[in-house]
């Protein structure tokens, strides 16, 4: 059985497998490493299991299912698995250092420790991709991601005029979780390009076969019987003083300004790369999605000798087909360490054929919601950067007098040097730096990530253990 979720430190030095993240392929992937036998510390930010699409699965007040949907609720049963292995679960824990021989840095209840494992896998999940628009940073605008998770943590709708734009799966969702509550919901802003549809097309068979194309439907059916849709905008910008009060929307030539208190943002996700980076784990810009994506081998295995990605930070591809990818992570982490135990489990190429059935729909969602270029990027007075309120002009204008990329526009600018450790910015700057210079945002590249990769206060850090040759290293005189 499950030694049960802890908030405390690690309670070994050394495990076979580390799984980071606990989200569907973070469950799936430590409860199939634990029933092989192995030794298996799972390491989650959150409060509790299920990432963000399954987020307060099992603490969420809202006891009717249908109004989370059955899609939520699937997610019990790898949460009932996990618990169910002898997998070590640490809650509330952040990882803020991983390197090329295993070793992890994680920080739990205001204090730090390093454990070493055989075989790392990562399952950090998405991110919602950046929405730089005018007005973005006044209060009163927020991303659909962080409203989700207010509802699904504690119940909490919008009973305020609210309007919601953007485009892509989730803000169907959202809305009809929204309205299923109570809540409202004045007018959604769709910004889907009309131009997509085209591109989409030659994958229009696979996803009509594919179970996106009944959810996605009768989601959108459900919400545009009870709200008002605009497709086709072209234009998008937040006003307030202070804080947020209308939103103006164009399409094609003509405007309209509504007014709210509440805007909520989502042009879709990409993948959580900061961790991998800053491990060494080589990545790719990927035209389809527009983000960063890492160079993947067999079974989600990355260019770095032991560490595995699993999950949507391999590539988006939903709750599913990640549940799928955090087995087959597993699995290859069985194969490698005590194949004899790979007879008590499940073959890899079962779970392979139903990952291809789960992403037979994918290119068609890819392509249609594809963002179009003017909220990717921006005009020169929107905050780009905004820890430290940077602009699209600030970094033209570092382009101009020499900035050549990402890391040298640290120099200039800060950008990327804040909280957020450039999660909020850095596909923004990378394709805004790439237009400037006539480049493409490979060769521009991202950020260089280094250790901590998320904030710790500098106490945790010197209260490490160190050894004598560690402190005399760095003492001088």
């Amino acid at each position: 059985m499950s030694q049960g979720p802890s908030t405390n430190a690690p309670r070994r030095d050394a495990y076979d497998v580390v799984v980071i993240g606990a989200g569907p392929a973070g469950l799936a992937a430590a409860a199939t490493a634990a029933k092989a036998g192995l030794s298996v510390l799972l390491l989650d930010e959150n409060a509790g299991p299920g990432g963000q699409v399954w987020r307060a699965i099992t603490s969420t007040p809202l006891a009717d299912r249908t109004q989370l949907g059955h899609d939520f609720w699937s997610g019990e049963d790898l949460v009932r698995a996990l618990r169910e292995s002898r997998a070590e679960v640490i809650h509330r824990a952040t990882v803020w250092s991983l390197d090329k021989a295993l070793e992890i840095g994680v920080s739990v209840g205001g204090g730090s420790a390093f454990v070493t494992a055989r075989r790392v896998i990562l399952a950090t999940g998405a991110l919602e991709r950046p929405f730089p628009i005018p007005g973005w940073t006044l209060p009163g605008v927020m991303t659909a991601g962080a409203a989700q998770t207010l509802l699904k943590a504690s119940g909490l709708v919008p009973d305020e005029p609210t309007v919601i734009a953007g485009q892509g799966p989730l803000l169907w969702l959202l809305s009809a979780q929204i309205l299923r509550l109570g809540g409202r919901i004045d007018r959604i802003l769709d910004t889907t390009e009309r131009r997509n549809v085209v591109s989409a097309l030659p994958h229009a068979l696979a996803f009509a076969t594919s179970p996106y194309f009944r959810k996605g439907l009768a989601l959108m059916r459900e919400v545009r019987a009870k709200v008002g849709v605009v497709s086709g905008v072209t234009g998008l910008a937040a006003s307030g003083e202070g804080r947020l009060s209308s939103v103006t929307y164009k399409v094609g030539a003509r405007e309209e300004t509504l007014p709210a208190s509440l805007l909520l943002l989502h042009q879709g996700v990409v993948p959580n790369v900061n961790l991998a980076m800053a491990a060494g784990v080589e990545h790719a810009w990927d035209d389809v999605q527009l983000a960063w994506l890492p160079v993947l081998g067999k079974d989600g295995a990355t260019s770095v000798e032991g560490i595995a990605v699993a999950g949507d930070g391999a590539g988006i591809g939903g709750a599913e087909a990640a549940a799928l990818r955090g087995r087959l992570a597993a699995l290859a982490a069985v194969e490698a360490l005590a194949p004899a135990a790979l007879a008590t489990l499940e073959p890899a190429a079962g779970v392979r054929a139903e990952l291809a059935r789960a992403e037979r729909g994918r290119p068609f969602l890819d392509l249609l919601f594809r963002p179009a270029r003017q909220f990717r990027i921006p005009a020169d007075d929107t905050i780009v950067c905004r820890c430290e309120e940077v602009t699209a002009r600030d970094i033209r204008e570092a382009v101009a007098i020499g900035a050549t990329g990402p890391n040298q526009l640290k120099a200039y600018r800060r950008t990327g040097m804040g909280p957020c450790q450039g999660r909020l910015c850095g596909l923004t700057v990378t394709e805004l730096m790439a237009e400037a210079r006539g480049k493409t945002p490979q060769q521009i590249g991202y950020y260089r990530l280094r250790a901590p990769v998320k904030p710790i206060a500098l106490g945790e850090l010197a209260a490490l253990p160190k050894t004598k040759a560690e402190t005399e290293a760095v003492v001088r005189g």
